[in-house]
């Protein structure tokens, strides 16, 4: 999502909600077991990366370990439904992201959870900065080059989406409208397993998040053809933004991937509160904060009274990308 517009929305809103919230003790012991951290992702994609790294800190700060999860496929709707299901007693705390919580609900006929009823939220956590990506052996090294290529092999190009109605599979869509091409959709498990299949020649482009696609581009396996920021990044200087590529249009719509995090449907406020604040003390680890600037995040915390207002913003914006795309339910 174009995330730092509804933030500052967000931000001016929520804070009076947040200074009138009702105040409750936060029990004594708590935590007093293990906390079960359910991931919405596979083994050794960026964001398990990033937050197997924070579970080590929180367990220290807490004085309980943080026992991952990892509860990833069908568009994300594995994990939210396990979340779903748990107990809201405070030791469940689950990663969401866009598609999850704003785009599902738009896609997926009888979704097995709702967003609003189902979920405490915690904090956004962060927006990755992300890119275009094609394989190297793909003749093509900028954006206006990839779309004459696609233009002149019509219906013979893949694009590597998770799968319909997510965000890559949204920026195929605008690429086919906006470019008069017809690029193939194919459904990937996992951001890994897309990169592995670019590099194997199943696929040519996709949408991928820098930190994810680092150790492929620095071993030469794919190209980097514009980036999604606001300006170029001084580790990439020879990578056009998406605006100066031409795909400026495309960041209202889409933008750029979140990631957040949500507890079980009646989890105490004061446990949501506790929670946020570890977050927050997290991000502030000088170790923590170097792995996150090196993997190309944008840090976005904030109250839980502001997340849910982005939550109910993003969601709304996610509703005008669908009847856009005409994107049909599954």
């Amino acid at each position: 999502m174009r995330g730092k517009s509804i933030f500052a929305t967000v931000a001016a809103t929520a804070a009076v909600a947040a200074l009138l919230a009702p105040g409750k003790a936060l029990p004594q012991s708590y935590p007093s077991k293990p906390i079960r951290f359910i991931l919405n992702v596979s083994v050794g994609v960026l964001s398990d990366v990033v937050m197997r790294a924070a579970s080590v800190e929180l367990a220290r700060q807490m004085g309980q370990p943080w026992v991952i999860e990892n509860r990833q496929g069908g568009n994300f709707v594995i994990g939210a439904t396990a979340c779903k299901s748990a107990a809201g007693d405070g030791y469940t705390v689950c990663l969401v992201n866009e598609q999850a919580m704003s785009l599902n609900p738009h896609v997926i006929s009888k979704l097995s959870y709702d967003p609003d009823r189902d979920f405490k939220p915690i904090t956004n956590l962060y927006v990755q900065v992300s890119g275009v990506a094609v394989a190297a052996s793909l003749p093509v090294n900028s954006i206006g080059e990839l779309q004459r290529s696609a233009a002149a092999k019509s219906g013979a190009m893949n694009f590597a989406t998770l799968g319909p109605g997510t965000t890559q599979d949204i920026l195929r869509q605008w690429m086919n409208q906006n470019w008069k091409t017809e690029f193939v959709g194919v459904p990937y498990k996992g951001m890994n397993l897309i990169l592995n299949g670019m590099v194997a020649g199943e696929v040519s482009v996709t949408q991928t998040s820098l930190g994810s696609a680092g150790p492929y581009l620095n071993g030469g396996k794919v190209k980097l053809l514009a980036v999604n920021s606001a300006k170029r990044l001084p580790k990439l200087p020879d990578v056009p933004t998406f605006n100066e590529a031409g795909l400026g249009e495309f960041i209202d719509f889409q933008g750029r991937f979140w990631w957040g995090l949500v507890a079980p449907a009646g989890t105490p406020g004061p446990i949501v509160q506790r929670l946020n604040a570890e977050f927050a003390k997290l991000f502030r680890v000088p170790k923590f904060a170097e792995l996150i600037e090196s993997q190309f995040l944008d840090t976005v915390l904030g109250t839980p009274e502001q997340f849910a207002t982005f939550l109910k913003l993003d969601r709304e914006r996610a509703a005008q990308v669908v009847k856009r795309f005409n994107i049909p339910r599954q």
